[in-house]
């Protein structure tokens, strides 16, 4: 995210608090650059979701957002102000190749290797993200993700980026969040590009799996031998709201959905059997899982990579629709296929922008149980922290209110967010950028999400303190 620069610069507090902890920051593509370069817009299937009222809050364009794009520079001189030795940036496919396959455009892969010069610069080592859910508009148009034609296409782009960058970048990570990829944006139609179809999130997840594999091996062919090749999930910390069969049972099938459809072929090379069992309706998954394909998942990373905000309590069905924000925005459609009479509640009463229950405690749960069922994996926190919304000064927001001919001035709050003022564009999902975190981190601004019903109307039942997790 840009920032303003000052002149009155503080030390650096870096990791001297934490010995062998390297500290970092990150961007998403398209907050980060936006869409626009030269006056053309990214062929991406975010901007898909333009068109369509109520799919984008306010109706906002991520057409310039924080402009790294020209100003990379000098947010690499703010990161080494900070002290940073890691940045993650998350590559746009539509720049480099605009129809998601063919040669690439030379004018985008320039762009990331003048970031990665500039990083190497200043002593911050460059992480590079192929995927942050900007597909090309023609690979969607020709089926998206649910198509296992996407898959291959993906790992031809990966040999591209890493025949290109890979003199530069030695960290790797094929797709940040593909849980998102495919359930928001297959099944509660929150993400782009917008689909609801039960049946379409399987067969994404499944060929998401399938190009990280595919993208790993294609990396491998072309990266020198010290390369590192990693995925990022945002893996849920799922807890029963009590300790009922029924609520271990909801417990059970959220980690299956939200968890284990990724960790069983990445990690243990196979799908798990109660999944397939819970899902079994929806697809045929003897049809859709190939031979050599969980061969292919299952290539080995060197690291893997962590996103975590809130826990996700959860507890059998009441049937009355009261208790269906699960956090990941307002949608009349489920993104749990299968598993969609759950109820979800939160951990406690201190809530971000964005409604999420702030609960550091399932960080630590999350990587501990990580580091006890797959002993000897390197993890990475990519993201994780607590999202508000940002004003440089309550002075700058009072001239920014002033200036807006559509809005009528008030009094200049004293500090804090505004609830009906984000900082930034977000999805119906509520979700903006992102959050400052861990090794390779994300700074970011969020909104609330685009819920009518007030935070407070709702009243939802929360988990007791100390729900096992």
């Amino acid at each position: 995210m840009t920032a303003v620069r000052h002149e009155t610069k503080a030390e650096p507090a870096a990791a001297t608090s934490f010995p062998g902890l390297r500290l970092g920051r990150g961007h998403r593509r398209l907050p980060g650059r936006g869409r626009r370069r030269g006056g053309r817009p990214d062929p991406l299937h975010l901007g898909h979701l333009q068109p369509h009222p109520g799919k984008v809050r306010n109706g906002d364009t991520g057409d310039i957002a924080a402009d790294h794009y020209h100003r990379y520079r000098d947010d690499v001189a703010l990161m080494k102000d900070l002290g940073l030795k890691a940045y993650r940036f998350s590559i746009s496919w539509s720049r480099v190749q605009p129809t998601g396959r063919g040669p690439a455009v030379e004018r985008g892969l320039d762009f990331y290797r003048r970031l990665a010069d500039e990083l190497l610069a200043a002593g911050i080592t460059p992480v590079a993200t192929l995927y942050h859910w900007d597909l090309p508009q023609e690979l969607e148009d020709a089926g998206g993700w649910p198509q296992r034609d996407t898959a291959h296409r993906f790992a031809e782009y990966a040999e591209i980026m890493g025949r290109a960058l890979g003199d530069r970048v030695g960290l790797w990570t094929t797709l940040n969040e593909p849980w998102c990829s495919a359930f928001l944006g297959y099944g509660s139609g929150v993400h782009a590009p917008g689909r609801t179809d039960p049946a379409a999130t399987l067969r994404a997840a499944h060929h998401l799996n399938l190009a990280h594999g595919q993208a790993v091996g294609a990396l491998r062919e072309v990266l020198p031998a010290s390369a590192q090749a990693s995925i990022t999930l945002n893996l849920h910390q799922v807890r029963p709201l009590t300790g009922s069969p029924e609520d271990a049972e909801a417990a059970r099938r959220i980690d299956a959905v939200g968890n284990r459809i990724f960790t069983g072929p990445l990690l243990d090379g196979a799908y798990p059997e109660d999944l397939l069992a819970d899902t079994a309706h929806l697809v045929d998954w003897t049809e859709l899982v190939r031979d050599g394909d969980l061969a292919e998942i299952s290539r080995p990373i060197d690291v893997l990579g962590v996103n975590y905000y809130a826990p996700t309590v959860v507890s059998a069905g009441s049937g009355d629709g009261t208790t269906k924000n699960d956090g990941h925005g307002a949608s009349d459609h489920s993104p749990w296929t299968g598993s969609a009479n759950v109820d979800f509640h939160l951990a406690n009463d201190q809530l971000t922008a964005m409604n999420w229950a702030i609960d550091p405690s399932g960080l630590y749960t999350l990587l501990t149980d990580l580091a006890a069922s797959h002993p000897g994996l390197p993890l990475m926190v990519t993201e994780n922290g607590a999202a508000f919304d940002d004003y440089v000064s309550p002075r700058a927001w009072s001239t920014t209110r002033s200036a807006s001919p559509t809005s009528t001035p008030t009094s200049t709050p004293s500090a804090g967010p505004s609830p009906t003022e984000p900082t930034c564009a977000a999805t119906s999902s509520g979700r903006c950028s992102t959050t400052s975190s861990g090794p390779t981190a994300i700074r970011s601004a969020s909104v609330p999400s685009t819920s009518t019903t007030p935070p407070s109307a709702a009243s939802p039942r929360r988990a007791p303190t100390g729900t096992p997790g």
